[in-house]
């Protein structure tokens, strides 16, 4: 039975420092007792020859061999009880007295090593059965969980990317042609999943939107947006303005200037004036 004198049996820490008398002697022996935080299979890191020692049932995956571990594992001299509790109260560990060791011989001070960390083992797994469940954080998410699709879309480079969506283009007009209303669902969500990454500079959203459009004027636009992206891509903003105008011209809802704004098109898409390309 253990009785400890440093520390708390309701709530002991996880660490002690376990000592004991051996009987017709001044001696004091010790061993301290861990309990292991993250359980395992003890038999996973032992070589095949040593396995068999090992009961079935601890080798097992995901079992853990122990509870609690005495290090050493075996009761050992120390200089005095003193020195015992001195170290326990400097490491803030739990201590814990274990009486009296009638045999001294190697077996007896291991099986009473075992004994009293299994016992310090129990009261603790007591303690933590009272602890307060603690709710998952929402921002965990499952790996069985994760959409294969969007981790790949993901690791895409921008001009990959834009060869992907340049291929969901034509697919959409082809269930459009079809009215295919599942196929085009597929489509969008592809092209969605592909587009959420891209900066707004690439207007990717108004680039789905064309695509999808059942009119003749979707597939023009969605080219125009596509070849928009790729100037951006490559930096070439000169050639942007042009195709803003022709955007425009198509009638696709994008913001106009003012009615007296005599501008000419695209004059007001020039690279230092448009947000895009900033």
């Amino acid at each position: 039975m253990l009785r400890f004198e440093l520390g708390d049996p309701q709530a002991p820490r996880g660490h002690a420092l376990l000592y004991a008398r051996v009987s017709g002697s001044d001696r004091i022996v010790a061993t301290y007792c861990v309990v292991l935080p993250i359980s395992f299979s003890i038999g996973k890191y032992l070589p095949p020859m040593f396995a068999g020692q090992i009961p079935v049932d601890a080798l097992n995956e995901g079992v853990s061999a122990v509870s609690a571990m005495p290090i050493p594992p075996m009761f050992e001299d120390v200089e005095s009880f003193e020195v015992v509790r001195q170290l326990a109260d400097k490491r803030a560990d739990d201590l814990c007295d274990m009486g009296t060791l009638v045999v001294s011989d190697d077996n007896a001070r291991l099986q009473f090593a075992a004994e009293g960390s299994a016992e310090y083992g129990e009261l603790y797994g007591a303690y933590q059965s009272r602890w307060p469940t603690v709710a998952s954080s929402s921002h965990d998410v499952p790996l069985d969980d994760l959409d294969v699709s969007d981790v790949l879309a993901s690791m895409l480079p921008e001009r990959e990317r834009l060869g992907e969506l340049a291929k969901l283009i034509s697919q959409a007009r082809y269930a459009l042609e079809l009215g295919d209303r599942h196929a085009l669902d597929r489509v969008a969500a592809d092209m969605r999943r592909l587009a959420r990454p891209l900066p707004e500079k690439y207007r990717a959203e108004q680039l789905i939107e064309a695509a999808l459009r059942p009119d003749a004027a979707g597939p023009k636009l969605a080219g125009l947006y596509l070849q928009r992206a790729y100037k951006i891509l490559d930096e070439d903003y000169m050639s942007i303005p042009p195709i803003d105008a022709q955007i425009r011209g198509i009638g696709d809802g994008a913001p106009r200037g003012n009615a007296d704004d005599d501008t000419p098109p695209g004059a007001s898409d020039a690279p230092s004036d448009d947000p895009d390309l900033g």
